[in-house]
């Protein structure tokens, strides 16, 4: 993370803030653009009509996880945030700080889950179930990744599930000892961790995935990136088996 820290500390000297999770989306968007076999989902069937299949996205959707209080209560809502793979850091940054805002459970992204909460549940999680089915309307409702961060705690790794085939997980930014060059010197490092869904890709994929996304925030570089594609779905049907042979 000393890249990113550095980039970070001459961003506030210029009177600009980026969080950690900025840089996690911004790097998740390129590396998934590089492993589309990872920006996917397994799309269920029709009882004697379809069987489940593979579905891959030509554009990467994150789902941020947020902490927020609703009516009281302490709750999660998720953010959608479309075309990673080609938006620079400040654009990233600016969609956070919208869905940070005081007033962000009222704005109009979130209308779909005001009206879910307004239904009964059993009608609600139906509603909810059917949309899922559709593969193409999948990314505006729950996203091709999931990503999660509990740095603003005393926490260095823990391990959620999104719903999507990739969830990225976000510790706490700490000085820890490395070895550079022979020597023992202090550090910022982040735990990183990443959960999948084995029918979606196996561990060795999955693997591929976790060293491209820690490569590329070690390496940051907020240039120029290759134009989005909308975030449409694109169908491909697996070649028999859906499961890993790997670990």
């Amino acid at each position: 993370m000393t890249r990113i820290q550095h980039h970070r500390a001459g961003a506030r000297e210029s009177g600009r803030r980026f969080s950690v999770v900025a840089y996690l989306l911004h790097a998740a968007g390129r590396v998934l653009e590089r492993h589309p076999e990872a920006n996917a989902v397994m799309a269920p069937g029709w009882p004697g009509l379809r069987a489940p299949r593979t579905v891959r996205f030509t554009g990467v959707t994150a789902k941020l996880a947020l902490d927020r209080t609703a009516d009281g209560e302490r709750t999660v809502l998720s953010a959608l945030l479309p075309g990673l793979e080609c938006a620079d850091l400040a654009t990233i940054q600016a969609r956070i700080d919208r869905y940070r805002s005081p007033a962000a459970s009222g704005l109009p992204e979130f209308r779909g889950v005001r009206m879910l909460d307004r239904l009964p549940v059993p009608l609600g999680r139906t509603a909810f179930a059917t949309a899922l089915r559709n593969p193409r309307r999948r990314p505006a409702v729950l996203g091709t990744v999931a990503v999660s961060s509990l740095g603003h705690r005393p926490v260095d790794g823990f391990h959620a599930g999104g719903g999507t085939a990739v969830t990225l997980n976000a510790g706490q930014v700490v000085d820890r000892p490395v070895v550079r060059d022979g020597l023992i010197t202090a550090a910022p490092l982040m735990r990183l961790g990443l959960t999948f869904d084995h029918r979606v890709i196996d561990g060795g994929a999955a693997a591929d995935v976790l060293a491209d996304l820690k490569q590329t925030m070690e390496s940051f570089d907020d240039g120029p990136a290759s134009p989005g594609t909308g975030g449409q779905a694109e169908l491909r049907v697996p070649d028999g088996t859906t499961t890993a042979g790997t670990a």
